[in-house]
């Protein structure tokens, strides 16, 4: 049984690995284990990812793995399992069913499994199928122990004493009625929101531009739905994500705003639109691709009680002095290792086990 401290470390050389990928460049640095078996395979799983769902371009694929590269210091790790005691746990076997909205979405699963010392069964999307079980491999090399740990599955689960399964709320449903009988967390969807109080500067709708289409609007940390006080003028919000009119050059994207605007306009709704984004007053939280939903409230408390009441469908609200809870313009989309999906803390399920 590998001590966590190995655990740690193999992952924090796993950062080290994915430094070398970012936004600004792809560059293979020296004294990275490994690097000449591993470094172009990876570079050639990118190409795949993006191949496979349009979804993913490079851009995404090499932010989201940025995102994991700074996550993945030996301090952060050390912070992730200091409130948890993972020394007593005998190893079982885990599965996690992951999604596929965005890349490497199921990774903080992934992790949370293996640092706690047990093995691990994944069920993977079709649409992100390419980039973690090449990081796997990556991870049997630099950590012996986690060889024979480390599984992945097209077929259906079986032999396993714990479940992690992330879905849509039908497919929750059904993971609901199918893993009753085993320890699990059940994740549903979930939408974010912001909420704009009239205090915000122009950096905070800059800001917000990134919560609203980093990898498209399709994770859950993305801002899907606006609360704004009566009569409030959109102008500073429309500046603010007029920063990001370039993404309507993806053609995937083009044509769903292209769709859902033929939608609106067939259906009489009143939209205000800037060419590439769509606003609609609606009560709902999750709003279709190239557009965001908003609703007026007369006053903060009363939405905050609304926040609150719907707190299992929030995953993040993002505001500005605001709520105790909230997150700042512009952070939506750099979670924490102890942020974790739904408010359900992985590690400390896991240690019980």
């Amino acid at each position: 049984m590998t001590s966590i401290q190995n655990r740690i470390t193999a992952f924090a050389k796993l950062g080290d690995f994915l430094s070398q990928f970012s936004s600004d460049k792809i560059e293979k640095k020296p004294n990275i284990e490994h690097n000449d078996l591993f470094f172009e395979g990876f570079q050639h799983q990118i190409k795949l990812a993006q191949e496979n769902n349009s979804w993913f371009t490079k851009d995404n694929i090499l932010f989201a793995i940025q995102s994991w590269s700074k996550a993945l210091s030996t301090e952060n790790l050390n912070d992730f399992i200091k409130e948890v005691n993972l020394t007593k746990n005998s190893s079982k076997k885990v599965a996690i069913i992951m999604a596929g909205n965005i890349p490497l979405v199921g990774f903080h699963d992934f992790l949370s499994v293996l640092i706690s010392g047990h093995e691990v069964i994944i069920k993977q999307s079709s649409s992100d199928k390419h980039l973690l079980p090449f990081l796997a491999k990556y991870l049997e090399y630099v950590e012996e122990t986690f060889k024979g740990k480390i599984a992945f599955t097209e077929e259906k689960l079986s032999y396993f004493d714990a479940v992690i399964a992330t879905g849509s709320n039908n497919t929750a449903r059904y993971f609901e009625y199918y893993f009753k009988n085993k320890p699990n967390i059940i994740r549903k969807s979930r939408n974010s929101v912001a909420v704009i109080t009239g205090n915000e500067g122009d950096e905070d709708y800059i800001g917000l531009a990134n919560d609203v289409f980093q990898y498209f609007g399709l994770g859950c940390r993305s801002v899907s739905k606006l609360y704004v006080p009566k009569n409030y003028n959109f102008d500073a919000f429309f500046n603010g994500m007029y920063t990001k009119k370039e993404i309507i050059n993806n053609a995937k994207y083009a044509n769903n705003y292209d769709y859902n605007k033929a939608v609106y306009l067939m259906s009489e709704f009143d939209l205000l639109e800037n060419g590439f984004l769509m606003i609609k007053e609606d009560q709902s939280y999750s709003s279709p691709i190239a557009t965001i939903f908003y609703e007026y409230y007369d006053n903060e408390v009363d939405l905050k009680i609304k926040l609150h009441e719907d707190r299992e469908k929030i995953q993040c609200i993002v505001a500005k002095d605001f709520l105790e809870h909230e997150i700042a313009f512009g952070q939506t989309q750099h979670p924490q290792l102890t942020d974790y999906a739904d408010g359900v803390n992985t590690l400390e399920f896991l240690s019980k086990l």
